[in-house]
């Protein structure tokens, strides 16, 4: 070997995630062309010196000078060998070296640098024991380490008298990271080289250790389970010896025996025994073998085959539905004609039946109601606010706690496969980044489909076609666009009063009664004060705030008989009524009492029915600008803008100065400011009311009107006349203006409405404005 200089420059070998240790013995693969070129440089013109030295980042396929790190060894090649277009260098290292001028010799196409020795400083012979002796003890705590280690290591640690030849030796056998065993390369002194070491070999040993507690924990359940399969064979033989062996539901021998006894599909059956084999093989208490046993549970519990026969007696449906409900004649014509055509057919797909229409209406009772009717069983499913597709559609076994979706769920606890399955509130669905409810619905509630529904969690296609789905909403326009087009549209309106004055006496009066433990001659109301408490105590489309001032009334009659029990009757009438409710909330008629100038009475249609909605205009000196208040969306301020541009345009023929647009700003506002309010069909009315502001014409309180408006003054049709009329017969209107088009939907107004309003028609804003402002 040759002698060593101070400082050499020689070729350097750079290595990936490996740090080489004076003293030592190391194998290299050399691949990279550079580290290739600089082997045989070293080989041919350095008398085998070279310098190694490792890179910072095991990713750079060609470092820079900077990024290698700058103390490295200084070795002898001992062995050169080619393989696979590869060297493999074993190389002999002599001394630690400080690397400065790292470069690419172009020429050559290798790295080169100037070594110079940087030897760890020389220690007492006291130092050195002591840091022989505090890595002996260290070493103690992992007595099997010389079982992995190389021979020639081994050698150096258990016999060099120096401490600093058996430091590098164990830093080069021990696993570390590449940046921790160049920090150890690059120690000051010996004690810190000792500290950095004794580091390392204690983290072996806490490795040792976790290893040895996962070995005897493994060791341990092995033996719980193997104990605990010993001790439940042995409990099964002595069962079968006392004859009690027939009783666990969740034994396998007793679900395969309820397979092979009922009519369970091929598939199932198949599905059911491959996971029974599964669970055999497991551990009686492991995770695994409980989620399999709940599987089984729902398979086996969902009805594949159970039905229910249907009431084919159409007189006698009929009657249950009118017995449950006053009018609703078209959701119940529907069903008669579905009974009708499967007792002809003997063979028909449920239909998949939506009631909209504003709360209270009696929708969900309806659903009740029809599965009483045809001796079905009723699941109701409450949808509002849904988010997560899971709730539909199940979750995945592989998922700790997953369970069906609702709809496995309902036909779970119906028992049968044709009930009637009510999805309550579909308008109110809510989508998430956990999916889209409404789009899972899809499924469900399409005939050509829900013949083999996939839950998520059941695995298996399931038969929903005999189940009849009956969905209800308050607004149609929150169901979206490929969901309502899978339903059949059943509208329930809003009631009239004589129909609420009917459902009271029929059917609330007599429920409250019996829930308020009274009999029916111990209370009974007058029709003058079911009408008194519509009119003055409830506003609403359904019969659900009248239902609970019935029971109020009713409340304070059995305070009053068990204070009392010498009372045997009490008849309430409009009286009784005010002294048991307090205050009317409303009056007969929230209109305007006297003409004004610039207020007009629109209608409108909201998911809770029908309302009034006065419009107000006003003028005051300004730049022309137009102000609108009473949180408007973006359709009815548009409306505002058109209706305005209008009355410009056509301010002569009403008598307006056309000087007034530009010295004044208009402001038009829509009372009860917290409630939003959108849509077109306030157009006309607003068109009116700038009209009667600007030629301080008063407008007659007893007219309202509802239209869209264009720009030519025309007036387009609207929507939900219905629960409009029957809001401006609530607030004592006595004209309501519709545009022509509407004529057909005229004829579907209750016959008190037709009877008690007078309808004007109109084709444009001019026709409303004559008919409304007070000459």
């Amino acid at each position: 070997m040759a002698n060593k200089p101070q400082a050499i420059t020689l070729p350097l070998l750079i290595t990936r995630a490996l740090v080489i240790f004076p003293k030592n013995q190391q194998l290299i693969e050399a691949g990279r062309d550079f580290s290739i070129s600089a082997v045989n440089a070293s080989k041919n013109e350095c008398d085998s010196l070279i310098l190694v030295a490792s890179q910072k980042s095991y990713d750079e396929d060609n470092p820079k000078p900077e990024d290698v790190y700058n103390v490295g060894v200084l070795c002898h090649i001992i062995s050169v060998s080619e393989r696979d277009n590869r060297l493999r260098v074993r190389l002999e290292v002599v001394e630690r070296v400080k690397l400065s001028d790292i470069r690419f010799e172009e020429n050559a196409g290798y790295y080169s640098a100037i070594g110079g020795m940087d030897p760890i400083p020389s220690i007492s012979p006291v130092e050195n024991e002591a840091i022989i002796k505090a890595v002996s003890k260290a070493l103690e705590g992992v007595p099997n380490i010389f079982s992995t280690m190389p021979k020639n290591i081994a050698n150096i640690v258990t016999k060099s008298p120096n401490a600093v030849d058996i430091c590098f030796a164990l830093a080069g056998h021990l696993e570390a990271p590449t940046e921790a065993k160049q920090k150890i390369l690059e120690s000051a002194d010996a004690n810190s080289l000792m500290e950095q070491v004794v580091f390392l070999i204690n983290g072996e040993n806490q490795r040792n250790q976790i290893e040895r507690d996962i070995s005897e924990t493994v060791r341990e359940s092995a033996e719980k389970s193997q104990r605990e399969y010993f001790l439940r064979e042995k409990l099964k033989a002595i069962k079968r010896e006392l004859g009690e062996d027939g009783g666990d539901k969740n034994d396998p021998d007793t679900i395969l025996e309820k397979l092979e006894k009922n009519p369970y599909p091929e598939n199932v059956k198949n599905k059911v025994k491959a996971e029974l084999k599964k669970f055999e093989m497991m551990p009686q208490g492991s995770l695994e073998a409980a989620l399999i046993q709940s599987y089984v549970d729902v398979l086996m519990n969902v009805p594949w085959w159970q039905k229910t026969e249907d009431n084919d007696s159409l007189e006698n449906v009929e009657k249950i539905l009118d017995e449950d409900h006053y009018g609703l004649e078209n959701p119940k014509k529907r069903i008669i004609e579905y009974l009708a055509v499967k007792k002809l057919t003997g063979n028909l797909k449920s239909p998949i039946l939506c009631f909209y229409g504003p709360p209270g209406t009696g929708k969900t009772s309806l659903g009740k109601s029809i599965a009483r009717a045809l001796g079905r069983k009723f699941f109701k499913a409450s949808l509002g606010g849904i988010s997560d597709e899971a709730e539909i559609r199940g979750h995945r076994r592989t998922y700790v706690g997953s369970m069906p979706g609702r709809i496995i769920q309902g036909m779970r606890k119906a028992g049968v496969n044709n009930p009637v399955f009510l999805l309550d509130e579909v308008d109110k669905l809510a989508s998430s980044y956990k999916g889209d409810p409404a789009s899972a619905l899809l499924e469900v509630l399409d005939p050509e489909q829900n013949y083999q529904f996939n839950d998520n969690y059941l695995e298996e296609p399931y038969d929903l076609s005999d189940v009849l789905f009956i969905c209800t909403a308050n607004y149609l326009e929150n169901i979206p666009g490929p969901l309502r087009d899978r339903l059949e549209l059943i509208q329930l309106s809003s009631y009239t009063e004589l129909e609420k004055v009917q459902i009271a006496t029929g059917h609330l009066v007599k429920k409250q009664r019996e829930l308020n433990g009274l009999k029916e001659s111990q209370a009974s109301f007058t029709e003058d004060a079911i009408k008194y408490i519509i009119r003055s105590y409830t506003r609403e489309s359904g019969v659900r705030d009248l239902e609970r001032k019935i029971a109020s009334c009713l409340r304070k009659v059995v305070v009053a008989i068990v204070k009392d029990p010498s009372i045997e009757s009490i008849t309430i009438d409009e009286k009784k009524v005010r002294e048991y409710l307090g205050t009317p909330i409303f009056e007969d008629s929230k209109k305007e009492q006297k003409p004004q100038i610039g207020v007009v009475t629109g209608l409108a249609y909201t998911e809770f029915g029908g309302d009034i909605l006065p419009i107000e205009v006003n003028y005051f000196k300004g730049k022309g600008a137009l102000v609108l208040t009473g949180h408007l969306g973006d359709v009815m301020k548009e409306s505002c803008s058109i209706a305005l541009d209008y009355v410009k345009s056509n301010a002569d023929k009403f008598g307006i100065n056309p000087e007034l647009f530009a010295e004044n700003d208009i402001h038009i506002h829509v009372p009860e400011g917290a409630v939003p309010k959108d849509g077109p069909s306030a157009g006309v009315a607003i068109t009116t009311a700038i009209v009667s502001c600007l030629s301080k014409t008063p407008v007659n309180p007893d007219v309202a009107m509802t239209g869209e408006v264009t720009l030519r003054g025309n007036a387009l049709p609207i929507g939900g006349l219905r629960e409009k009329s029957l809001a401006a017969l609530r607030s004592g209107i006595k004209t309501i203006i519709v545009p022509e088009e509407n004529k057909k939907d005229v004829e579907e107004l209750p016959k008190e409405v037709k009877e008690t309003l007078k309808i004007e028609y109109m084709k444009s804003a001019d026709d409303a404005i004559k008919i409304a402002l007070v000459k």
